[in-house]
């Protein structure tokens, strides 16, 4: 049976996780230099982990936790790449949406912003690409382009591995029960993609995905944004909307709910 409210577990229902603080740390970088600067990102990144988020990602925490002692972002996402050579989390893609809000009208800004946010975690060429794909395909959603078109224009637009094209060209005719969802960008993309494409509603999009468990709250971020693009604000029921809180930036006393959003 699938879960269709929030629920309270670890976190109270409809409480932030690290992808939208990180979403919104990004959104304040961007709010302050247009197009991104990288070094102001990694100031926006290290002050949100100073703040002792409840959850962050492995190669995130190793990324920040080494500027945070003083390197560069450069430096330090070169060690802890080099550490793990064939680290390709999802942890840029979930954050990755505020730049195509940025950049809703110019899609070169958007595909280079949304490159350079990634590459300050996560340089592998699956998650940097996987990040300009989605904000691509949301550029396309929000100029009106039915949802399928709108995945085959950002797949003309990206260049991208092998397995990442793969995954979401295939994503449409997976069954459901052969979705892995782990925390591989190639999983994760391939998961909101297949709830994009098979529902043909906001509700159900996120329903389906957040269903199919391991990196839940990371693959139902991501279909949630494309979703969201593609249907509008008004098709979010109004249950969830007033569900959803935070604290941004974090640990300020600063909450932030549907109407702050």
């Amino acid at each position: 049976q699938l879960v269709r409210t929030m629920q309270a577990g670890r976190l109270p229902a409809g409480a932030f996780t690290d992808d939208t603080e990180m979403a919104l740390a990004l959104a304040d970088s961007l709010l302050e230099r247009s197009p991104l600067d990288a070094d102001s990102l990694a100031h926006h990144f290290v002050a949100w982990y100073h703040a002792g988020p409840s959850d962050i990602g492995i190669q995130t925490s190793n990324v920040l936790s080494r500027i945070a002692r003083g390197a560069t972002w450069q430096a330090a996402v070169d060690a802890v790449q080099r550490a793990k050579p064939e680290s390709a989390g999802n942890g840029s893609v979930m954050r990755c949406w505020p730049v195509a809000l940025a950049h809703w009208d110019d899609l070169d800004s958007l595909l280079a912003d949304s490159r350079l946010q990634s590459q300050v975690t996560h340089p592998r060429p699956e998650c940097v690409a996987g990040s300009a794909f989605v904000n691509a395909t949301i550029y396309h959603l929000v100029h009106g382009v039915e949802a399928q078109a709108a995945v085959g224009q950002a797949l003309d637009q990206v260049a991208m591995p092998p397995a990442l094209r793969q995954a979401i060209e295939a994503a449409p005719m997976r069954r459901r029960g052969e979705l892995p969802n782990s925390g591989w960008v190639c999983h994760m993309v391939e998961s909101a993609i297949w709830g994009l494409l098979t529902t043909s509603s906001f509700e159900e999009a996120v329903v389906q995905v957040v269903n199919l468990g391991n990196d839940a709250d990371t693959a139902g971020a991501v279909v949630g944004a494309l979703a969201g693009a593609a249907y509008g604000l008004a098709a979010i029921s109004a249950a969830w909307r007033a569900s959803l809180h935070g604290e941004c930036p974090l640990r300020s006393g600063i909450r932030w709910d549907e109407t702050r959003l």
